[in-house]
């Protein structure tokens, strides 16, 4: 009996083995999930338990995790199973992500120590009525991380500001924390030098401006409608800035430097070390941070508290959460998501259903969005091939819903990172916290669900390569 085909569909291509990510059995196994629900019952559990989601560090939580992966299949040696975790681990956009910590609190330890956290929170709010800072906060966000291409280095660049303004204007810490990630998650998802969408055009075979504008046409109601969220409730909030206020543009300049260079498309290495070098500088000149004090202040920031020395935390845990991802692989448990949604799918929408929820498994699963597109996204191509699906909506979906999913897990790095930056600031926030204020990556999901009911595919532009032409170039 022949196959069934939709119109437009096209036979799949074959798409190589990932680097970094070992090779998965034939079948999927529900067992090999054990470690990532280990994690959510023993983290959650005791955070509820003990009525405080501090009573248990989130590198604990994730070490037990390791330990139930590491005890599963024990027809492999326990050798396999390092060498397995330890490719998850040495994983490129893992040690990228790793190195982007570090950098981000060089600079963060720098410039606080250089005064320009105070000094820009207090120009910012010396310009803008108070109550649409924190919406001014969001767009700003979604400047930055547009340009950049960066969610974690823009809530680098931003949470110390977020927590300063909280501060000095009475708004909750958490909601201007949330929106910071907010607009760091806009940029993650629609910047065409973002990671993300790299990998999800170079998988579906278009073109970065195709998924660009079909992406942007289906979040921008979601954009549209966080900030009228964050006016709403800065609006109704019983907040004001209650001294005066002081502030050095000479402090300030660090911060311009960074966003001008991320506007201009510089790379965020580039961008993080020019703006701690310039804080430096900035500190030296203006006396705030002596001579003996420089190399310090990188390291553990102005108050011991800050700096590179913040990020341990958060690196570690990426590494192990990688580690913890390779042997989920390996144990069948991805593969388990992936088949039990094909399985499901019934005609172009529901294939595009399918995708989406593809695309929110993985990322549930591996806390890394884009390891998540890497790996869904050449089943996703078959899938959109064999329905008909346009290359650009399926690199777009793909985008959406990891990005949606990587806003609002505790356990990523972009609210774990927003929890630690806000802590360096004297602000302490638990990841849960701040997920009530997480707007945009929820309006994002509606947006991305009813543009799979109602948003016909853009016509407009190239859907990608040709049934037996060559793929996309390489960026």
């Amino acid at each position: 009996m022949e196959e069934k085909k939709y119109p437009g569909a096209e036979a799949p291509l074959q798409e190589p083995a990932s680097p970094g990510i070992p090779p998965s059995p034939a079948r999927g196994s529900a067992w090999g999930l054990l470690p990532i629900g280990v994690f959510l019952v023993v983290y959650m559990g005791s955070g509820v338990v003990f009525q405080s989601f501090y009573a248990m560090p989130a590198i604990v939580g994730f070490v037990i995790a390791l330990a139930v992966a590491f005890v599963q299949n024990p027809k492999r040696s326990f050798q396999e199973k390092m060498t397995t975790a330890a490719r998850g681990m040495g994983e490129e956009n893992v040690m990228v992500m790793c190195l982007i910590f570090i950098l981000a609190g060089a600079f963060s330890g720098s410039v606080q120590a250089a005064g320009g956290v105070d000094s820009t929170v207090a120009l910012g709010l010396s310009i803008l009525p108070t109550r649409i800072v924190v919406a001014g906060l969001f767009l700003i966000a979604c400047f930055i991380s547009l340009a950049m291409g960066t969610s974690v280095g823009t809530i680098a660049a931003l949470t110390p500001i977020a927590a300063g303004i909280s501060e000095k204007t009475g708004f909750a810490g958490a909601m201007c924390v949330g929106a910071v990630v907010c607009g760091a998650m806009f940029g993650d998802n629609l910047s065409m030098i973002s990671d993300t969408t790299i990998a999800a055009t170079r998988t579906q075979g278009c073109e970065m401006g195709d998924k660009f504008r079909e992406n942007f046409r289906i979040v921008l109601p979601a954009a549209l409608a966080t900030t009228v969220l964050f006016l709403v409730l800065a609006g109704q909030a019983d907040a004001g800035v209650s001294e005066a206020l002081h502030y050095n543009l000479l402090e300030v300049l660090p911060y311009f430097v960074v966003l001008a260079g991320a506007l201009a498309g510089v790379n965020v290495f580039a961008v993080l070390v020019l703006g701690t070098l310039l804080s430096l500088g900035v500190g030296l000149f203006t006396g705030s941070i002596p001579p003996s004090e420089v190399f310090n202040v990188v390291a553990h920031g102005p108050d011991g508290s800050g700096g590179i020395a913040n990020m341990y935390d958060i690196t570690v845990i990426s590494i192990v959460v990688a580690g913890i991802i390779g042997l989920v692989k390996e144990n069948g448990g991805i593969d388990f998501l992936l088949q039990g949604i094909r399985s499901r799918i019934r005609g172009p929408k529901g294939a595009q259903v399918g995708i989406a929820a593809l695309a929110s498994l993985v990322d549930i699963s591996t806390a890394n969005n884009t390891i998540a597109i890497v790996m869904a996204g050449p089943i996703a191509r078959d899938i959109a091939r064999e329905y008909g699906v346009p290359p650009r909506r399926t690199a777009a979906l793909l985008d959406i819903f990891t990005s949606v999913w990587q806003g609002l897990i505790p356990y990523g790095a972009q609210l774990l990172y927003a929890s630690a930056g806000a802590a360096a600031a004297g602000l302490t926030l638990a990841p849960f916290e701040i997920l009530p204020y997480l707007f945009y990556p929820m309006l994002m999901a509606v947006c991305g669900l009813g543009a799979i009911a109602l948003l016909r595919p853009a016509q407009k532009g190239q859907s990608g390569p040709k049934k037996g032409g060559p793929g996309p170039k390489s960026p």
